[in-house]
This record gives structure tokens, sequence and C-alpha cells, in this order.
């Protein structure tokens, strides 16, 4: 899809300038946190896999958002840090648009799938007589599926809005990757309509799946502290609590940096921004598989048994 009276085939991304020096450094410590990331979440697709104790909705979603988060943070960092030490820093205008538009369906489709682990969670925990007809794995399947589908569709009209606006030069992107804001900011003409549509979108999907998730932890702390004993109500909250550091740090830097118009990102703004979306693209995907193995019992105890088994059949 090419945009209507463009002349820019390629667009420059300027990365991190002000830090040229460090750019090799850089690339080392992205390399070795892209690494992580891939070994942390193949870990938990993994663990999930090979343990039936863990064939149940939740982990089920657990590890559906780990496959997310691989393409997701694969989808940026590999680009970025071929920025870092490449002399060429062009990317293709296809090329831009591919990666802007899964940038934010897979960021859109983590959303749904946050959401759908907490109304999981609301459901096992408030309804648990329910549970197993109301979320069964034909369920889960479905509603993971239906998050894929949902998170390419909602985004297709700020794409559509954005490839009908023309490029004429400058197509220096201050960024270190194809992200909405400074695309946008290169527009020849005024980019209201695409801005409008993109805050539109981000903003209802981003606010509404958090609404959901609020409202399902709010009705969870509820239940629980009805529970009589405190062993009930710690396994209770001990099922929510790495999602909900996940759904903390996740939505509050996405909160921040688009749940506003463009407009009203000034343009000294940039750098910190560009921290902010470095934290969310490339240092949050590493950390989710930590938080989850060491606030997660059952992980934890599933990928103990797997390291000795490994241990054990090596030994032989």
């Amino acid at each position: 899809m090419v945009a209507a009276n463009t002349t820019v085939t390629h667009f420059i991304i300027l990365g991190f300038p002000s830090l040229k020096k460090l750019h090799l450094l850089l690339f080392v410590l992205g390399l070795i946190v892209y690494i992580l990331t891939l070994c942390g979440h193949l870990t938990i697709i993994a663990i999930v896999r090979i343990d039936h104790h863990l064939h149940t909705p939740m982990y089920f979603f657990l590890s559906s958002f780990s496959f997310l988060e691989i393409w997701y943070t694969s989808n940026i960092v590999p680009k970025m840090l071929e920025v870092f030490i490449a002399k060429n820093k062009s990317i293709t205008y296809v090329g831009c648009i591919t990666q802007l538009y899964f940038h934010i369906t897979l960021g859109t489709a983590e959303c749904f799938i946050l959401a759908i682990m907490a109304y999981d969670r609301y459901l096992a925990i408030c309804n648990p007589l329910r549970y197993p007809d109301l979320m069964n794995n034909t369920a889960s399947f479905r509603l993971t599926v239906g998050s894929w589908i949902g998170a390419f569709l909602i985004n297709i009209p700020p794409l559509v809005s954005l490839c009908r606006l023309p490029f004429c030069g400058p197509n220096e992107i201050n960024h270190f990757f194809c992200d909405a804001p400074p695309l946008l900011k290169l527009s020849c003409t005024s980019p209201v309509e695409a801005e409008l549509a993109n805050f539109i979108v981000a903003t209802s999907v981003i606010v509404s799946s958090f609404l959901l998730i609020l409202v399902s932890y709010i009705l969870i702390i509820i239940t629980v502290l009805r529970i009589p004993s405190s062993t009930g109500r710690q396994k209770a909250f001990s099922t929510c609590g790495s999602h909900l550091v996940v759904v903390t740090i996740f939505y509050g830097t996405l909160m921040f940096m688009y749940v506003r118009p463009t407009s009203d990102v000034p343009t000294d703004s940039m750098n910190f921004n560009k921290i902010i979306s470095m934290f969310y693209t490339v240092v949050t995907p590493m950390l989710n598989p930590i938080i989850y193995c060491l606030r997660n019992k059952e992980v934890k105890d599933a990928l103990r048994k797997a390291i000795t088994r490994n241990f054990m059949s090596l030994r032989k």
C-alpha cells in the first residue's frame, strides 16, 4: 500500500544520534536483552507445553502472551540493532508502514490477552463452580484467536488514514523504529485525520481493556477478602500477583505514550519518549518471563522439575 502523491521511498531512522559514541555498547546490550527475551518466552511456552499440570486456560493464555511478546519484540529490536551499527540506517516506505502496523497490531493483541487473563482469574476466583464450563479449552482457544483477528481488523482504519498521507521530505524519523507520532510529523499535509484515527483506536483499546482488568480485579479483591482463612486468601492472590505486575508496567507506559493526541507531543520531548518506548518494546518483554517465573509457584515448580529431569538424563 503506497500513499498518494508520496515521493519519499525510504525513511532514515535516526535512533539515538546524541549517543553515537555508545552505539556499539548499545548494540551489545540490546543483543543480550533480545536473546534473554527470546529464551525467557520460549522457556515459558515449552514449560506450559510439556508439563500437564499447566494445561489449563490460565497457562494457555500465558503461553499465548509469550508467543505475542516474541513477535512484538522481534518486530522492533533487530532493526534497532541494525541502526546502532550499520552505516545505512534507511528503511523502505513499505517496510516502515509494515513495521508500524505490526507494532500497533501486536500491542493491541497483548492488551486483549491481558484483559482476557484478568477475566479468566475473575471466573476462577469468583465463579469457581461454573469455571470449567465457562472457561474450557475451546473457549480459551476461541478467545485467543478472536484477540488476534480483532487486533488486526481494528487497526486497519488508522493504517489506511496514514497511508493516504503524502510524504515528500524530510524523511528522517526521530526514533529507533517506525512509530506513529514521529512518522506523522513528516507528512507534507496536516495529519489531523490520521492523528484522530490513531488516537481513537489507541485510546479505545487501551482504556477499554484496562477497565475490564480493573473491574475484574475489584471483584476479585472483594471476593478474596470474604475468604475466612488467610491461607485461602494468600492462595487466591498468588495466582494474580504476577499478572498485576505485568499489567501495571505495560499499561503505565502505553497510556503515557498513546492516550493523548499526537499533536500534544512537543519536539523536545522526543528523547524522553524514546526512553519510554525503549522500556515497553525492549525492556518489559525481557522482564515479563522473569516476573512470571519468580512470582508464580506452579511455573517455578514446573521449571525446576524440567531442569532436574534434563540434568538426570545428562548424567545417564
